[in-house]
């Protein structure tokens, strides 16, 4: 089992930055791909970026392509959301969660693909 906990989100303004992390606790997360994704009110879960479980390929959806970065950290079981140049857009909940398969050669961007999920942390952006 793994637990999942998102910090750093909050309110700020258009054109500023929010880090987002996902501590991962109960097991290592090292051997799986970590995704991030969003939910605003009214809306359907969306794929944000995701992350090989080595750190060296990542994948972005084209809303956030450019300003937002993903990182892992797999000494400290944690992943990071760098975002940027934040837009009213971007306000939504954002979860963290782990690929449901270990060591996959692909990134994937669909929710079922993914099987442990974080609470959330809501973030909104003022315009």
């Amino acid at each position: 089992q793994v637990q999942l906990v998102e910090s750093g989100g909050g309110l700020v303004q258009a054109g500023g930055s929010l880090r987002l992390s996902c501590a991962a606790s109960g097991r290592t997360v090292r051997a799986f791909a970590m995704g991030w994704f969003r939910q605003a009110p009214g809306k359907e879960r969306e794929f944000v970026a995701a992350i090989k479980w080595n750190g060296d390929t990542t994948l972005y959806a084209d809303s956030v392509k450019g300003r937002f970065t993903i990182a892992r950290d797999n000494a400290k079981n944690t992943v990071y959301l760098q975002m940027n140049s934040l837009e009213p857009e971007d306000t939504a909940v954002y979860y963290c969660a782990t690929d449901r398969d270990a060591w996959r050669a692909v990134l994937v961007t669909t929710t079922w693909e993914y099987n442990y999920w974080g609470q959330g942390t809501q973030v909104t952006v003022s315009s």
